[in-house]
């Protein structure tokens, strides 16, 4: 509820300009297709019991509409190759790593005296991450498994776009994650043959993202680069049952973790 208050209150305070949809043209396109791609370095940990960290390569794509009520649906699928280490199972390199992303959001487009756009923006979003090391082992002779991670949230953000001379303009976004619901699925039977799959439920966790970008318009097209950091930080999570010939022999969790990811992005916009 505090958090809803504090957003409320933020809308209210950056009324501050009014929008026509002819002075809004002169910052965005009223239809905007993006489409680019992405170099990212990603690092994930389990404090005090393993990390996980490499290069992700992906492509990226969005529609945006702007008249004053500002709506936007964006994706993103990502490839790469992790390399693991761990005080308990050793390590193991070239773990191949897949990432897809969608939100979508709405927001409204404040225009301060027409020098700058404000535009506040919350939705829903849903991100997928499959980590598989099925098939490998590690130095201590470890086997690895599939990994996969669900999380669905609310991204909360606030996006600032500045034009200045010749067609050229910059812009920044800071953005907060209320997670929702997580899942992460083990397929144990990957390492172990006869025991089972588990699906543990992750109930509480935060994210925060911050981007800066430069853009250059044309009459077609914009060109776009952008650097950014995306940050996870999700609590333990509840237990799951472990079975072994479907008989159970214990109880596994995913422990607290946090990952961070920045990089670069290259877009063109229509």
């Amino acid at each position: 509820m505090k958090r809803c208050a504090v957003l409320i209150a933020c809308f209210m305070i950056m009324n501050m300009g009014y929008a026509s949809a002819e002075s809004e043209s002169e910052i965005f396109r009223k239809h905007g297709v993006e489409l680019g791609t992405e170099i990212s370095h990603i690092a994930y940990e389990e404090p005090d019991f393993m990390k996980d960290s490499g290069f992700m390569y992906g492509i990226i794509g969005s529609y945006a509409y702007h008249n004053i009520i500002m709506i936007k649906a964006d994706g993103r699928l990502s490839y790469g190759k992790m390399d693991y280490s761990s005080t308990g199972t050793g390590e193991a390199d070239n773990i191949d790593d897949y990432l897809a992303e969608t939100r979508g959001v709405v927001g409204y487009d404040f225009l301060v005296y027409k020098i700058l756009s404000i535009t506040p923006y919350m939705g829903i979003g849903y991100r997928y991450l499959k980590d598989d090391s099925s098939g490998i082992t590690t130095t201590t002779g470890a086997r690895g498994y599939e990994r996969e991670s669900n999380y669905i949230y609310s991204p909360i953000g606030l996006e600032i776009s500045v034009p200045f001379a010749n067609d050229w303009q910059t812009g920044t976004m800071l953005e907060y994650d209320y997670f929702w619901w997580g899942k992460q699925k083990s397929h144990l039977s990957d390492a172990i043959s006869g025991l089972g799959d588990i699906e543990n439920k992750q109930t509480r966790g935060w994210g925060l993202r911050g981007a800066v970008k430069i853009e250059k318009r044309t009459k077609k097209i914009d060109f776009i680069i952008e650097s950014f950091a995306r940050y996870w930080s999700i609590e333990r999570s509840k237990k799951a049952n472990i079975t072994f010939a479907g008989v159970a022999v214990g109880y596994g969790i995913e422990p607290k973790n946090n990952s961070i990811e920045y990089g670069v992005k290259l877009a063109w916009r229509f």
